[in-house]
């Protein structure tokens, strides 16, 4: 959205593990799972037999979550919470407005994939705003008392982009709010503003496979952070955003900590291998103007009741330039080493 990188630099194959590491890489969608057969069914017909099978699938949209809003209007008010299209959507819609006009977002409630995401999106729109459009302004309505970051993000706000960005809280009807994809039109607490660019997140799930699985509990799969198995069924694992975290935050880098607790477990069942106690961990950086970088990380161990949160850390606000450079470009290294982590 910033236009620090294009959409195909974060773009990454599967070729890799095929080629280099023998997994047999299917591109399909999984429609069906049979808990009792242990079996995975594909929309192009093919039924896949497991031992251990890991589920990772994301989120989806909870129904009805922003009144006036559903994933028909996508294109009208992208969500751009999945990436790829809707991303470059979104990206089409902000370089298209017009001269001092209004881009509204419609923020999460808790809890949602990537809590800084929203709010790094922002600055990245203003980022883009400031030097193509710099009368124009940005509406934030959130549900949500405090976020991410708040602080941070919010003195990155001021010092970067002033009188550009109004975040609206619940105590001032950000909670309250409705859409109208065909009239563009934001109603906050009652007061209606028509707007050029409408950001919709919505409120969000575990993806759909999860239900189709019968192994979430409300709206998230529920796991034991020893092992990642599903709470419901010990021969599934689940990781990254589908899941009921306990203190740790949907995030990539959750994900990629949990995947290695689940590939050990797998590992120990099927090989009878040692099984070492669950450790996880987690850094979120944002990037709130050109070399300005901030972070918020912890550590977390399994209890018998959840993740929990070990300790934490978080960058202070009033630092210097340089150390915000080097904590983006830390960000930038952290990238590099987690997508080769991943994709070989």
């Amino acid at each position: 959205m910033g236009g620090f990188r294009t959409l195909e630099s974060i773009a990454h194959s599967y070729g890799k593990l095929a080629s280099d590491y023998g997994i047999n890489v299917v591109h399909d969608m999984a429609t069906g799972i049979d808990r009792d057969a242990r079996t995975v069914t594909l929309a192009g017909g093919g039924v896949l037999p497991y031992d251990r099978l890991i589920l990772s699938p994301g989120i989806d949209f909870v129904e009805g979550a922003v009144e006036g809003w559903d994933v028909s209007a996508q294109n009208a008010m992208p969500h751009a919470y999945k990436a790829g299209s809707q991303s470059e959507l979104l990206k089409a819609q902000i370089e298209a407005m017009p001269q001092g006009g209004v881009y509204a977002m419609v923020a999460p409630s808790n809890p949602f994939r990537c809590p800084p995401g929203p709010y790094e999106r922002v600055s990245m729109v203003a980022h883009v705003l400031k030097e193509q459009n710099p009368t124009a302004k940005i509406i934030i309505a959130d549900p949500k008392p405090k976020f991410s970051k708040m602080a941070l993000f919010q003195e990155g706000w001021n010092d970067n982009y002033a009188d550009m960005i109004d975040w609206i809280g619940p105590d001032f009807g950000g909670g309250n709010v409705s859409v109208d994809p065909a009239a563009m039109t934001v109603t906050i607490d009652g007061e209606e503003t028509k707007v050029d660019v409408c950001n919709v997140i919505p409120a969000q799930k575990a993806g759909r496979i999860c239900d189709i699985a019968g192994i979430t509990e409300g709206n998230w799969a529920p796991v034991d952070g020893h092992t990642m198995q599903s709470r419901m069924d010990e021969n599934i694992h689940v990781l990254g955003d589908a899941t009921n975290q306990g203190d740790m935050p949907k995030s990539g880098f959750s994900a990629n900590s949990q995947a290695k607790v689940a590939a050990m477990a797998v590992r120990g069942a099927l090989t009878g291998s040692k099984v070492f106690p669950a450790k996880f961990s987690n850094t979120c950086w944002s990037l709130i103007d050109t070399d300005n970088g901030v972070k918020v990380g912890a550590t977390y161990e399994a209890t018998d009741e959840k993740i929990a949160k070990v300790d934490g850390f978080i960058s202070e606000t009033g630092e210097s330039a340089e150390l915000r450079q080097a904590t983006y470009e830390e960000s930038l290294g952290w990238y590099a080493g987690i997508t080769s982590d991943m994709f070989g």
